[in-house]
């Protein structure tokens, strides 16, 4: 059976979003992605635009509060918001936590003057995630080795 790995925000409607598409999409051999948020609010229309640009709809997802995942036996919960790092509920001890912060494109496209600039900052953490996620069974082999959240 393949690991199960789910990403955690607050609103589960961008970043979390992408890394569990990422995840499907790069590593689906290897891990099965799940996302939710503590909070969910819309799927993100920005976030949906940049990663059609690279061939992936996620037009489809809906949003999912973490109770809609709670049934699941998760190996690796991955908290992406510092929100989310700080208020995540309790899991069986069996769960590795691990906190990956990445900046909130919707805070920060708010004083963006113009739609390329928004698209910048969009594109910017959506290339981050990826290249997370590329990353990730190092990532989980090194954090494995020290404290977890």
């Amino acid at each position: 059976m393949k690991p199960k790995v789910l990403f955690l925000c607050t609103g589960n409607s961008c970043r979390s979003q992408m890394a569990e598409a990422f995840l499907r999409k790069l590593k689906g051999d290897k891990f099965e992605a799940y996302s939710a948020g503590l909070n969910p609010t819309n799927l993100d229309p920005m976030a949906v635009k940049v990663m059609n640009e690279l061939g992936i709809d996620i037009s489809g997802h809906s949003p999912k509060d973490i109770n809609e995942v709670s049934g699941l036996e998760f190996d690796y919960v991955i908290t992406l918001c510092d929100n989310a790092a700080q208020m995540c509920p309790y899991f069986p001890a069996k769960k590795k936590f691990f906190h990956k912060g990445f900046d909130d494109p919707p805070l920060l496209a708010a004083h963006a003057k113009s739609e390329n600039e928004i698209l910048e900052i969009y594109r910017r953490v959506r290339d981050e995630i990826m290249d997370f996620v590329q990353g990730i069974e190092q990532y989980l082999a090194e954090t494995s080795q020290v404290d977890t959240v």
